[in-house]
């Protein structure tokens, strides 16, 4: 059992990887209660004393901002609220991403800006841990107000409506609620406002995308280097003192990760005929390298969020101050997300290249990659079929950031559009997964037409441990099996 606790700790994108585990438990610390504690009696009592409107608690929202509500009608405003907001649309959000949602409107909540009772905060708790996952819908955001649809969608189970994914079944979260005994929430002024405002959607998106595009950046230069020795790459670009004159952090990296690869193997010893490779190859440390540092900038912004407060009024009790401002814009991570499918989509377009090289018939190796040529087709569709999701992911790459489109009467009249970015984004990523696994096939492939020159103890290895879910191809056979088998290894590695 591991336990992710909710505290006043700045987290790193890499502990919060266990929330995708899911037997990881949440636990809200004592600290965390204590904020949200004196943040909803700070709260309570401003609304008694305050002769002033307070948005979104004593007012309608967006351009209802200046409608005020009475007191005796703030828990249904509150309720209406989520209700009438729950818009969303299209195919259902992946469980492992409702999951984390769940989680990061917890840690948002829990930082006593939000002025939320803890019995909600708890009840979310309650869910997360029980592997009850609300039904949320991939479109309907914005981006901007957060993300109102897609949160109000993963709030109703709150109040007993909606419904929830629980022991592999879509059932109405009325009847899940009455398998643990809870009864519906009654929200108090703020309630509703704070659970549909915020970036939990963009930033469940964005921490699942950079984890895996973390690992797709070191498999993509372990499967370039098994390319590069398979083509009879030459290492002279990996130099060291190449990349000293052009020091781009991920560029050098790249070029050392490449070196030490590749340490040991008998077929770079090899002596070459050719002058220079291709830019596939050759160019790997500055395309991967340029991804790799679009990726650590990606982070940055993604870590930022993860340990902030989007929500909005902001309620500030040490200040006395409750602020309605734009913490719930998703600009911060609606650029990175668009940032990080481009860096992903080139390391899937780079890689499709090598893999059109390596079945070209070039450098001793027979065309499409198989012995008989013509009568086999060898591995001619695989590159089409990589070839087709390259595409998709050029397409794809359109930025979302650079739209707007006016909402609620023009009060809310500049929006990120960070959700579709980061749906895009997710994506892209699988696609990037499936590249990489078409070329490692390839990879292999031409590497075993080099028998018996070994290459270097760390691609023997890797390469004998894919073989094991992955035959070489002396004759045409089913190859979605193969393709399909080559991505779930992907899937398996640990990086």
């Amino acid at each position: 059992m591991e336990y992710f606790h909710i505290s006043s700790k700045y987290n790193k994108l890499d502990e919060v990887k266990i929330l995708l585990n899911e037997s990881c438990k949440i636990v809200i610390t004592d600290d965390a209660k204590e904020r949200i504690r004196k943040s909803r009696e700070y709260l309570t009592n401003k609304i008694e004393t305050c002769t002033e409107p307070i948005y979104g608690i004593t007012t309608g929202f967006g351009s209802l901002c200046n409608v005020t509500i009475n007191n005796g009608q703030l828990s249904q405003l509150q309720t209406n609220l989520v209700m009438s907001h729950a818009c969303g649309l299209g195919e259902e959000v992946p469980q492992e991403i409702v999951r984390l949602m769940l989680a990061l409107k917890i840690k948002s909540l829990s930082y006593g800006y939000s002025g939320v009772k803890p019995e909600t905060v708890q009840r979310l708790a309650d869910m997360f841990n029980n592997r009850v996952y609300p039904v949320v819908f991939k479109q309907g955001s914005l981006g901007a107000s957060g993300d109102l649809a897609p949160l109000a969608n993963m709030s109703l189970p709150l109040l007993g409506m909606g419904e929830v994914n629980y022991n592999g079944k879509r059932v109405p979260a009325s009847e899940v609620n009455k398998i643990f005994g809870w009864e519906p929430l009654v929200l108090s002024p703020k309630e509703g406002l704070a659970l549909l405002n915020g970036t939990q959607f963009m930033l469940a998106y964005s921490i699942w995308c950079i984890l895996k595009a973390k690992k797709l950046s070191k498999l993509a230069d372990l499967i370039s280097a098994v390319s590069l020795d398979a083509y009879l790459g030459r290492m002279e670009p990996f130099s060291e003192n190449v990349h000293k004159v052009r020091p781009h952090k991920g560029q050098a990296e790249t070029a050392a990760a490449i070196r030490d690869i590749l340490a040991g193997s008998e077929i770079v010893k090899q002596k070459k005929e050719h002058v220079q490779d291709p830019y596939s190859f050759r160019c790997i440390p500055q395309v991967h390298g340029a991804s790799k540092d679009a990726i650590e900038y990606a982070l940055n912004a993604f870590e930022t969020e993860l340990n902030s407060a989007t929500d909005n009024p902001t309620i500030l009790p040490d200040d006395d101050m409750i602020i309605s401002a734009g913490n719930f814009h998703g600009q911060p991570l609606a650029l990175p997300l668009d940032f990080l499918s481009i860096a992903m989509s080139e390391i899937g377009s780079i890689a499709e290249r090598r893999t059109y090289q390596l079945i070209s018939g070039k450098r001793g190796l027979p065309s499409f990659l198989v012995a008989h040529p013509g009568l086999n087709s060898g591995y001619m569709i695989p590159q089409y079929a990589q070839a087709s999701v390259a595409s998709q992911n050029k397409q794809l790459c359109m930025p979302a950031c650079v739209d707007t489109i006016d909402s609620s009467q023009g009060q809310e009249d500049h929006v990120s559009m960070g959700a579709n970015a980061a749906v895009k984004c997710f994506q892209v990523v699988e696609n990037v997964e499936k590249i990489l696994a078409i070329e490692l096939m390839n990879a292999a492939q031409a590497l075993d037409f080099r028998r018996p020159l070994k290459s270097s103890p760390i691609v023997e290895d890797f390469v004998k441990r894919f073989r094991e879910h992955v035959p070489f191809v002396e004759e045409d056979q089913v190859m979605y099996l193969h393709i399909n088998n080559a991505v779930n290894f992907l899937k398996q590695q640990n990086y």
